[in-house]
């Protein structure tokens, strides 16, 4: 385990870069003080905003370049133009030569999957990255993925993302053999398209040490902390992510008008405004910011575009925490654990014929 976490950063990423970025990694950097940072990107942009944070400078460096992949490059655009050159790239490649031990990027999903996945390498026994976040739930945490990063996935996809985020789950929480669960539209074992039943099938027919499967898990049953481990494709899980963070803010409207509606409500919440910040800080989807790209021959971190400074400092928090609980070491034992299983595992079809 590392003294120091090396953390590389896309300065230029996201909807803002630079002056969402660098005090945010000054807000992280207060939670770890055994960071040091690798800053990709202008001087002209960067520079200004470090000196408002003189502890971050002190543990920072600065690696100027001015190319920035924009929030609307498709993933081979990217590529091309921003190949070797770019903030997201060369945060990405500070990884691949060991000068770094994580990246973090708030920039174009589909462009740095492309980047980190061409630059890294995948890991052996599985064929896509997938994206893995941490799920705020009634009975604690979850690890959810895919949330996005590929769309589709046959029986051999959904059973590697059961054992990475068992990986992920084990180290975030400690535990020796996580709860997994198949998001599907019911928990019948009828139920779902051939993919998931064939899944279904394969993870109780392997019986992996390394993780407890216990069926189909529906919508609601993520919220309710059905399983420590919820797998999906990337489409279903994304379209689940962008529904709980809208509905978490859409319940947060309905409480702020409430509350002002009447002086009676006014005075309520003057004795209850505890209890209000603590569900307000519950539902803040900016504190679960931050997946995981799992998969890669290193570790990459996608924060969300649109996020403030407080909600990428979270993101470079689970930079910080997948590398010091070394994250990638315990998904190679578990494939290797796993390997043989992977490896014969059949297509969907296959499976459920």
């Amino acid at each position: 385990m590392p003294q120091k976490v090396r953390i590389a950063l896309d300065a230029m990423g996201g909807d803002v870069g630079a002056s969402v970025v660098v005090p945010g990694a000054a807000i992280s950097l207060t939670r770890h003080p055994g960071i040091e940072f690798l800053l990709f990107g202008d001087h002209a942009l960067i520079d200004p905003q470090l000196e408002k944070h003189p502890a971050l400078k002190a543990v920072s460096r600065v690696v100027h370049t001015d190319v920035a992949v924009s929030m609307h490059d498709k993933p081979s655009q990217a590529l091309r133009r921003g190949r070797k050159t770019s903030s997201m790239w060369l945060a990405i490649d500070a990884v691949k030569k060991g000068e770094a031990d994580v990246a973090v990027s708030a920039g174009n999903t589909g462009a740095l999957m492309a980047m980190a996945r061409f630059n890294l390498r995948m890991l052996r026994g599985i064929d896509r990255p997938a994206i893995a976040a941490v799920w705020p739930t009634i009975r604690g945490d979850s690890v959810v993925l895919d949330l996005g990063a590929t769309i589709g996935g046959d029986a051999h996809h959904l059973m590697a993302l059961a054992v990475m985020g068992s990986a992920m789950a084990s180290v975030l929480f400690d535990l020796e053999r996580p709860t997994v669960g198949l998001l599907n539209i019911g928990v019948e074992e009828v139920k779902g398209g051939e993919e998931i039943r064939a899944a279904a099938e394969l993870l109780r027919a392997m019986n992996l040490p390394q993780l407890e499967y216990i069926g189909f898990v529906e919508g609601d049953g993520i919220g309710k902390g059905a399983a420590d481990v919820i797998v999906t494709e990337g489409f279903s899980g994304n379209i689940a992510l962008k529904a709980a963070e809208g509905t978490a803010r859409q319940i947060s409207e309905y409480l702020r008008s409430a509350i002002a509606r009447t002086w009676r409500s006014r005075i309520g919440y003057l004795f209850a405004r505890g209890a209000f910040k603590a569900l307000r800080d519950k539902m803040d989807p900016s504190k679960s910011n931050g997946g995981v790209l799992l998969g890669l021959n290193g570790i990459v971190v996608k924060s969300h575009g649109g996020t403030d400074a407080e909600g990428f400092a979270y993101a470079v928090d689970v930079g910080y925490e997948m590398v010091h609980y070394d994250l990638l070491t315990k998904i190679n034992q578990m494939l290797d654990g796993g390997g043989s299983a992977l490896a014969q595992a059949p297509n969907a079809q296959e499976a459920v014929s």
